[in-house]
């Protein structure tokens, strides 16, 4: 005798019924992968107090600053047309030696340059250009190639270390400029782009951030923002000071600029077309004298 088809699906339905709980006790539990633990604490913002200031050339573009020792500092300019390299005092901005980009780059905009050992290196922002020069004479030694945009660039006195407008730190052989390794700059876990200017102390990467009143204290190797500076208070003392004298201060003359004293364990601070270059203490960052005796 055929079943009918209603019986047979009534029946089937009440057989899978019972079968569920029998099912679900003998399958096996579910895990769930634990949760990423995400600090809850806010990262610490330090203010820094000046210590001293200095004049700064009002002209000048700054796009990389480096101490030299002795009371001379090397800085690189920006603008096609007007960039430039050059050696300065700390005390009066004499400029002691400069060469325009101009020379070797006729259309180049001029960004980051540090000194590592006898070589100084400075970037270009989109021709992808590195130039050497022998820190002694300051003649052209060598060009470099790489890809996208350069901004800032400083050294861990083994490798140079640049930036390039985004989130990433990129360290470089300063032999060949091949990249070796590279990390993303976070904060509470997000990003932080635009890294500029680029200073290396004692261990943690030092960064403005294009178009705001912070410098970021970054792990080398971990990429997080360990400290935030807050530079507020120096944008407007020269704001005040630019427009009082008739020259007000535009959208892009930005903080940029920092150099490390080692022998007072202090910070030079200044911005694009700044006329002031501060040096700066910044209580709670631990920033250590060197070179100095017991």
């Amino acid at each position: 005798m055929r079943r009918s088809p209603a019986l047979s699906l009534s029946t089937f339905a009440l057989l899978a019924l019972a079968a569920l709980p029998l099912a679900l006790s003998s399958a096996p539990t579910p895990t769930r992968a634990p949760a990423a633990k995400v600090s809850s604490a806010r990262t610490p913002v330090l203010r820094p107090v000046v210590a001293a200031r200095y004049p700064h050339d009002r002209a000048a573009f700054t796009q990389g600053l480096q101490y030299l020792g002795g009371g001379h500092y090397l800085e690189s300019t920006g603008q096609v047309g007007e960039s430039d390299l050059r050696v300065s005092e700390l005390r009066g901005a004499k400029v002691l030696w400069s060469t325009p980009l101009a020379q070797a780059l006729p259309q180049a905009f001029g960004e980051g340059s540090t000194q590592l050992g006898s070589t100084v290196y400075q970037l270009t922002w989109q021709d992808g250009v590195a130039l050497t020069y022998d820190a002694r004479t300051f003649k052209e030694t060598g060009r470099h190639r790489y890809q996208g945009e350069g901004w800032g660039l400083t050294s861990d006195g083994k490798s140079l270390i640049m930036s390039n407008g985004t989130s990433t730190l990129v360290w470089r052989d300063p032999k060949t400029f091949a990249a070796q390794r590279s990390v993303q700059v976070t904060d509470q876990g997000q990003p932080v782009r635009n890294l500029n200017e680029l200073e290396y102390v004692q261990g943690s990467v030092y960064a403005n951030v294009w178009l705001t009143d912070r410098i970021a204290r970054i792990h080398p190797q971990t990429g997080k923002v360990l400290t935030w500076i807050d530079v507020s208070d120096l944008t407007r003392e020269v704001s005040a000071a630019a427009t009082k004298q008739g020259q007000a201060l535009t959208f892009d003359d930005v903080p940029n600029g920092i150099a490390f004293i080692p022998e007072r364990g202090t910070l030079l601070l200044t911005g694009k077309r700044w006329p002031t270059l501060f040096e700066v203490k910044v209580p709670g960052l631990g920033l250590k004298v060197e070179g100095a005796k017991n």
